[in-house]
């Protein structure tokens, strides 16, 4: 199983502990049993998407403080309802690298199942904050009105937009980028899925009026996410057109164009930073997530999102662009 199930993996480098050790061996028994009765990838991460978004209903009645034995359960129901649509989630990709079958739209899908999932689960948390919300007005020393239990929810609601769209979403889109880039010097383009915003929109530009409307919105949509990626790490760019020009054709280089002793140069930097930016996914996140909604307190988790996670965000950026930089001058 040892070699098989490495084969599934992208790189042992990339991923953390427990995901090495613990979710990724169960997702890949999984992948196994999914590839017997011909499941797509695509299926599964479908499912994960369906199973991630109905957790939502659990986050949103779930309390022990307020609602005793009965609260505390429908927590652990939503708990694990959105551990299965994560390994849902690692089972896709593993299941595609096991077949074969790899497309574009299940890698936009794939991008696109944390934001199934947490768009009804924040919005089902802001709830549970305007239905109970004692404990932090008691501390506020804020009395509990009707008037300022809305105003109180609003705000809530408003922090949690801004922990989702500016928060999860864009640390989430930057931790994938660094896996991508890591890679690409690390296996080449065959190992990694680092994309350029230019590549795909060329692809959206070959789409016909015969191309499904979904497809094409997909596809508009990774167009936005990689622009974005690639906003977010202006010494990545130069590098690699600097990369490009003395190794490639100007606007785009192979990673086994790029001197070996320089891709192990690159990969030695981005080592440590690939421990921290493996902080910002799933498995870190989600332990915070449960154990604020555990303790009663669900909003508190959007101010460490904002505020906890975005710091973490800044400094693995901060990293990663400094050695690029550096290397980038070495050239």
């Amino acid at each position: 199983m040892d070699e098989k199930y490495k084969a599934t993996l992208k790189s042992a480098e990339t991923e953390d502990w427990l995901d090495l050790h613990v979710i990724r061996p169960a997702c890949y028994y999984l992948a196994v049993f999914f590839a017997k009765f011909d499941i797509h990838p695509n299926t599964v991460t479908i499912w994960s998407m369906i199973i991630g978004a109905a957790s939502a209903v659990f986050f949103g009645c779930a309390s022990y403080y307020y609602c005793g034995w009965n609260g505390l359960m429908l927590n652990l129901v939503a708990i694990v309802m959105l551990m299965i649509a994560d390994i849902f989630d690692c089972t896709d990709g593993q299941l595609a690298r096991m077949t074969g079958k790899k497309s574009p739209l299940g890698r936009i899908l794939d991008g696109a199942a944390g934001f199934t999932w947490f768009v009804p689960i924040y919005t089902a948390m802001t709830w549970r904050f305007y239905q109970h919300h004692d404990l932090e007005f008691s501390w506020l020393g804020i009395a509990d009105t009707p008037e300022n239990a809305l105003i109180a929810a609003v705000i809530c609601y408003g922090f949690a937009l801004w922990s989702g769209f500016a928060g999860i979403s864009g640390q989430q889109r930057l931790a994938d980028y660094y896996i991508n880039t890591h890679l690409f010097f690390l296996k080449g383009e065959k190992g990694s899925e680092l994309d350029t915003s230019r590549r795909q929109q060329e692809i959206l530009d070959q789409m016909t009026a015969e191309t499904p409307w979904y497809e094409r919105w997909f596809q508009k949509s990774y167009v936005g996410y990689t622009k974005a990626q690639e906003k977010s790490t202006p010494q990545f760019q130069q590098l690699m057109k600097r990369l490009s020009e003395k190794y490639g054709d100007g606007t785009s280089v192979s990673a086994h164009d790029i001197p070996e002793d320089f891709r192990e140069a690159f990969r030695q930097k981005s080592l440590p930073v690939i421990f921290w930016n493996g902080l910002l996914t799933f498995n870190f996140r989600s332990f915070w997530l449960f154990l604020f909604c555990l303790i009663d307190l669900p909003a508190l988790y959007f101010l460490f999102e904002i505020f906890g996670m975005g710091l973490l965000t800044w400094y693995v950026n901060h990293r990663h662009e400094t050695f690029c930089r550096q290397l980038a001058e070495k050239l």
